[in-house]
């Protein structure tokens, strides 16, 4: 799920497509512009066995999480988010850069420039911290069992 307009959809796209027939998904884009379309995608989803949803990080998608993860919950549609804090709100699965750490790296690079560093010079740096957040009362409600590797794996259980 993405806002054409918000959503850097270009970047993660191709990899979803990619990635898709080789574990025998099929992937199907759910553009948004208003909470309506949300609704029609989420209501489109249950009626398709064994649908999940993949929310792309957005802007706009983010406004409105609280109708994203209400109505998940609600159809029964298993869902990751794109942070963790999407997870603490109540949502199922979080897995996406730790916002925290960025912060704490923007730091290094502020003290650069007070120093002299031109801003052209540093280096663009990406993610190298990630947080996989799961809500476990999330899962319950779904009636979705989450597999023990993958709880072994997360920084952070939500009960």
């Amino acid at each position: 799920m993405f806002n054409l307009d918000t959503a850097p959809h270009s970047l993660f796209m191709p990899a979803l497509e990619a990635a898709a027939p080789s574990i025998g998904l099929k992937l199907t884009r759910a553009t948004v512009r208003d909470a309506a379309a949300i609704e029609n995608a989420m209501s489109a989803l249950q009626r398709e066995p064994g649908a999940g949803l993949v929310v792309m990080p957005d802007v706009f998608v983010t406004g409105h999480r609280e109708l994203v993860i209400a109505r998940a919950a609600r159809n029964r549609i298993p869902t990751i988010y794109p942070f963790r804090y999407w997870v603490a709100q109540g949502g199922l699965l979080g897995y996406g850069p730790d916002i925290i750490d960025q912060y704490r790296r923007v730091a290094t690079y502020v003290d650069r420039v007070l120093h002299g560093v031109k801003p052209a010079d540093l280096p663009v740096q990406a993610a190298t911290k990630f947080d996989l957040a799961i809500n476990l009362k999330a899962a319950k409600g779904i009636g979705l069992t989450i597999p023990q590797s993958l709880l072994v794996r997360a920084d952070e259980l939500i009960e």
